[in-house]
């Protein structure tokens, strides 16, 4: 599901290490040269080459990726090289400065990574900014939208495959009753979506299905306008079909009056290593364009280079 294209042959760290260093020597910077080699490696073998850079120079690679690098390149190459716990980490505190936006970003996080790597997350938040992210969370944020946000992220579901179809019945009627009676803050419709593993939900939002008609989210769209119900949705996207959300995301940040490079990058970084192909394939099916085709439309330079080589377009 991974779109990012390693080589066959691998070169050693060490060589990788010394072909990055020499890319930012001279007076100009080879930024060919790092999409080559960085774009080109997954998680586990960019955090080896860090280390091995920082053990032989002396120097962050970040550090020295952000000295030589500018704009939503520099932003694309820094969040990609990043280990993913410490990107989304960095990437839930940008989002409390961003209000009903940044909560889509922290219902991201912590609705499409597994539970470890969730608890991976919340270790690298505490590492990195010496507070815990739910702690953040519910002092930024106010409203509706706060202990929703805050018992997801701090959730640790279960990730198995089976599922109780009495509980997912019975579930499903307590659902129905909530969004029936417009209690959308109930305490028992919070705790299934967040508590409940995915398996286990999907069965549950079936049922409704069943039950009602028509999907759960529909029955959700009673004021559009709401940014609680709007995030609602958002979440039980997330959770159960993540490549129709991020296709989404992906179309609403090209096709606007002025691409949202921020919301363009963060798909892209963050789903390359686990389910872009998923997303393209989607992105295809709803636009009837090639995400990669899309993107070159626009963006220029060595941002679309950047992206392209990551979803893994042609040419990359």
């Amino acid at each position: 599901m991974s779109t990012v294209s390693i080589p066959a042959s691998i070169p050693s760290v060490a060589e990788d290490c010394e072909q990055l260093h020499k890319a930012f020597e001279g007076w100009g910077t080879n930024e060919a040269l790092i999409i080559s080699i960085l774009a080109h490696r997954n998680a586990a073998q960019r955090k080896i080459i860090r280390e091995t850079y920082a053990a032989t120079y002396g120097e962050d690679l970040l550090k020295s990726l952000d000295k030589e690098l500018s704009s939503d390149f520099e932003r694309s190459v820094l969040l990609w090289t990043l280990d993913p716990a410490e990107r989304d980490a960095q990437l839930a505190h940008e989002a409390l400065r961003k209000g009903n936006v940044g909560h889509y970003v922290l219902a991201e996080i912590a609705c499409t990574r597994s539970p470890h790597e969730l608890f991976l997350v919340r270790q690298a938040y505490h590492a990195r900014f010496k507070r815990s992210v739910e702690e953040d969370v519910a002092y930024s944020i106010t409203g509706k939208e706060r202990q929703l946000l805050v018992l997801l992220l701090t959730a640790f579901r279960y990730d198995g495959a089976e599922v109780n179809m009495n509980l997912a019945n019975s579930e499903a009627k307590i659902l129905h009753k909530c969004v029936s009676d417009k209690e959308y803050e109930n305490e028992d419709l919070i705790r299934i979506l967040t508590t409940r593993s995915k398996a286990q939900l999907s069965a549950t939002l079936n049922h409704f299905n069943d039950q009602v008609g028509n999907p759960i989210n529909k029955d959700l769209k009673a004021d559009p306008n709401d940014p609680y119900l709007t995030l609602l949705r958002a979440v039980i996207k997330c959770l159960t079909c993540p490549e129709k959300y991020f296709a989404k995301v992906l179309r609403l940040a090209i096709n606007r009056l002025g691409t949202d490079e921020e919301a363009l990058t963060r798909v892209v970084v963050t789903r390359a290593d686990v389910d872009m192909k998923n997303i393209k394939e989607e992105y295809y099916r709803r636009n009837s364009v090639p995400l990669d085709k899309a993107i070159r439309g626009d963006t220029s330079g060595d941002y679309e280079r950047m992206l392209i080589a990551l979803i893994g377009g042609e040419d990359a």
